[in-house]
């Protein structure tokens, strides 16, 4: 399968005190860049969800953003800790012992005691699975739309590959007539320039200078590279650096194509090829 490196998600899960809230986004990147933003009460999930990315995406920008939202639900009734109140008494009770005058604590003092009225909060662990629960969920959901954004870049591409070879057809059939017109165009000048030259001398001139121009290896060469973005389309997985060095090879020749041409014709059609390298060039920039 073929992913895009562009995808979103966005997962919600109830945890009782609250619902948190996972968002992912990702865009292309010639590496895996993964960035945070999380609510300070669910720091210590970071690692977890690190790991998970780590292990499912290969390439791209990955924007994290995980919050703890207030339950919409009606407030638990809430109820003291009665041990840590019997701690409080005890410890109050030896501080008066040693200094009468101090101010007994008041209710409301009592009240705001950190942990008096119940600690509602999640256990590390329990708060790292429940993250980790979410996070595959909306892992699972971003993988499903980077895969279908993935198909479509992929039959781009190989429509783009088929016009290629059409274009690549159509430039074989018109080299050796090309390469007879340049002959005797280059015959004529070379005879009109040079008469006291040999015949002889002119077809050896001619030869060398033809062989320069032949453009049969360069077409070659990219039926080849063509052949080879087929298979790795096929083959799927995170093929999109594999891609882009097969588009700068492609470009490659077909910019030795352009510059060797003798013929308007074929020119024309290298330039034809390069605007169809160039956009697959932009598309597989987003290919995992």
């Amino acid at each position: 399968m073929i992913h895009s490196m562009t995808g979103y998600a966005t997962k919600m899960r109830d945890i009782g005190r609250g619902m948190l809230h996972l968002e992912l986004r990702t865009v292309n990147s010639r590496y895996l860049d993964i960035n945070f933003r999380i609510a300070e009460e669910v720091r210590a999930a970071e690692p977890t969800l690190r790991e998970l990315i780590a292990g499912r995406l290969n390439r791209g920008k990955v924007d994290c953003r995980l919050n703890l939202l207030p339950a919409t639900t009606a407030p638990r009734e809430a109820s003291l800790n009665r041990a840590l109140l019997r701690q409080l008494a005890e410890l109050q009770a030896g501080v008066r012992d040693g200094l009468p005058e101090a101010t007994p604590l008041s209710v409301a003092e009592v009240l705001r005691w950190p942990g008096m009225l119940g600690d509602d909060s999640l256990a590390l662990d329990a708060l790292q699975a429940e993250c980790a629960a979410l996070a595959q969920g909306a892992l699972d959901e971003l993988l499903a739309t980077r895969a279908r954004e993935g198909e479509k870049l992929a039959a781009m591409v190989r429509e783009r590959v088929d016009r290629m070879r059409a274009l690549v057809a159509q430039t074989t059939p018109l080299l050796p007539q090309a390469l007879a017109d340049y002959r005797e165009r280059l015959a004529v000048r070379l005879r009109e320039a040079a008469a006291s030259l040999t015949e002889e001398r002119i077809c050896q001139e001619i030869g060398l200078f033809a062989a320069r121009i032949d453009v049969a290896e360069e077409l070659n060469r990219l039926v080849t590279h063509l052949d080879e973005v087929a298979r790795v389309l096929g083959k799927g997985g995170a093929i999109g650096k594999r891609l882009d060095f097969l588009m700068q090879e492609l470009n490659r020749e077909a910019n030795t194509l352009a510059s060797k041409s003798v013929s308007a014709e074929i020119t024309g059609l290298a330039v034809d090829m390069k605007l169809l390298i160039e956009q697959m060039r932009e598309q597989v920039q987003n290919i995992e």
